[in-house]
């Protein structure tokens, strides 16, 4: 029984009416968030706490160790230790699916996770990416709501392209990556045959205090290869584990797969008015405007001796900074700088850094205490700073060597408009001038393929959205769809139907 009423508006879980389900709180449309934003953050914590123990996204997963060289000079970009010429760090990669529960399928058609471990000289250093250089959304405020439209229905507890739909289409600003998940890039051969982004925009400080804002790629070594829809089917079907068994056989076989690292360098000035807003996740940066600097190159060439200790235990977050690099005013990225390592004090615990996989390399002196499973400790030194007895603490002040400056009222707002920054504007390049006419035939078959199931309200909107990317693909699509359900009109716009 529930006395659940839908039409009364959205509400925090004490009842307070909800300013948005959408906008998160910033100083200004581009500025920071807060962390008074109750909702978001009331939002983000409930979120980190729904799944025990598997992970809410990218539960299905598995990875390897290996190691970065960095085999380039890009010392003027950045004083970060484990970026300096002919270092090596020691890694640990971890690959996935996003929408799957941890006992899914690996070649469900989804974006795959492309998280990074680096355990650096100064303290552990994260890139938690994806095998695409965007994502669905632009504002954290949103991302549980995403996140629920891609598991099961609360009635059946079933998956529901009519769920994932209703969403979409609703978000246009999710037309950029679905675009991507429609194409090749959503059935990736193996996790070797994709590559790495950070799809963030972050920040690189060099020695001198210059900053720079940077977008991190990992191009395979082993060349791109793709599943056909038929190719993904039967696998999922014959062999669901499909991709967690070809990278452990394969590093077994002494075939250590390896990514190119590379990254786009954007002068800090040019932010803030080049024609796309780079903090937007939406967005990608053109290579034919910030060209690719080659960094160096990592190797995966050690398995995991136990898979739960090491691979399910291991905490990603982009809050694991180090001295020359930094986050950014990318507001879906501060939502995860919280929200990453909060779900992780859930999912495992509150000493979660303790674990083997997850120590630093270097000697670490928190003051944090206490808490589920602690191991490593103080001893009896004092467990609070300041303090008189010798034991080191922190006081500096002033401005931060990789921050930015912040100006305006607090507001619930989208981001301020680029020259090029609509909505429908690069995933209409992406068809248009990226795929080739096969790559648009094998698109066209499987968006309609997806809206098959899909019934009214949605499927006119969902119609609409890709009418909005491309007018050509948007009746191509409507008339696959329409011709399979048997419409009398096929390419009439049911929208003004």
């Amino acid at each position: 029984m529930t006395d659940f009423d839908p039409t009364i508006p959205s509400t925090t879980e004490s009842g307070a009416p909800r300013e948005s389900d959408a906008h998160s709180l910033s100083i200004g449309a581009d500025g920071p968030l807060m962390l008074h934003d109750v909702a978001l953050v009331e939002k983000l914590a409930r979120f980190d706490r729904e799944r025990v123990p598997e992970r809410s996204p990218h539960a299905k997963g598995s990875g390897a160790f290996g190691e970065l060289e960095v085999t380039e000079d890009v010392s003027k970009y950045t004083k970060a230790d484990l970026f300096q010429p002919g270092r090596k760090t020691p890694m640990l990669a971890r690959f996935s699916t996003v929408a799957g529960e941890l006992g899914s399928p690996d070649t469900w058609r989804d974006v795959r996770g492309f998280a990074l471990k680096f355990y650096t000289q100064q303290g552990n250093f994260d890139i938690v990416g994806n095998n695409t250089p965007i994502f669905f959304l632009r504002d954290p405020m949103k991302f549980p709501d995403f996140i629920h439209s891609q598991k099961r229905t609360p009635d059946s507890g079933l998956r529901s392209n009519q769920m994932q739909w209703d969403f979409w289409s609703n978000s246009p600003e999710s037309a950029h990556q679905v675009t991507y998940l429609m194409g090749e890039r959503g059935l990736p051969r193996s996790w070797r045959h994709m590559n790495g982004y950070g799809s963030h925009t972050y920040m690189w400080v060099n020695e001198s205090g210059e900053k720079f804002w940077i977008k991190y790629h990992f191009h395979t070594d082993q060349g791109l290869e793709f599943l056909s829809n038929e190719e993904a089917e039967k696998l999922a079907g014959s062999d669901s584990d499909y991709h967690r068994r070809d990278l452990f056989d394969a590093i077994s076989r002494g075939e250590h797969p390896s990514w190119t690292m590379s990254v786009q360098v954007i002068p800090y000035e040019d932010a803030k008015t080049y024609r796309f807003n780079i903090f937007d996740l939406t967005k990608t940066v053109p290579h034919a405007d910030y060209p690719l600097i080659k960094v160096g190159t990592f190797t995966l060439n050690k398995n995991p001796l136990n898979h739960y200790a090491q691979i399910e235990q291991a905490a990603f977050s982009p809050s694991n900074t180090v001295p020359g690099t930094g986050v950014s005013p990318d507001k879906m990225l501060l939502g995860r700088v919280f929200s990453y390592p909060d779900a992780q004090r859930h999912r495992i615990g509150t000493n979660f850094n303790q674990l083997p996989v997850n120590q630093p390399i270097v000697p670490v002196n928190s003051y944090d205490k206490e808490g589920h499973m602690q191991f490593l400790h103080s001893g009896d030194a004092p467990v609070y700073a300041p303090n008189s007895y010798g034991r080191a603490y922190q006081d500096e002040q002033g401005p931060v060597d990789n921050g930015w400056e912040a100006d305006g009222e607090m507001v619930r707002a989208a981001y301020t408009l680029h020259a090029e920054d609509g909505d429908f504007v690069q995933p209409g390049i992406l068809v248009r001038e990226v795929y080739n006419d096969a790559q648009r035939d094998q698109f066209v078959g499987t968006v309609s393929g997806a809206l098959s199931t899909v019934e009214e309200p949605v499927l006119s909107k969902a119609l609409q959205y890709w009418k909005n990317v491309d007018a050509t693909i948007g009746e191509r699509i409507a008339l696959a769809v329409n011709t399979s359900k048997g419409d009398e009109q096929p390419g009439g716009d049911p929208l003004n139907a």
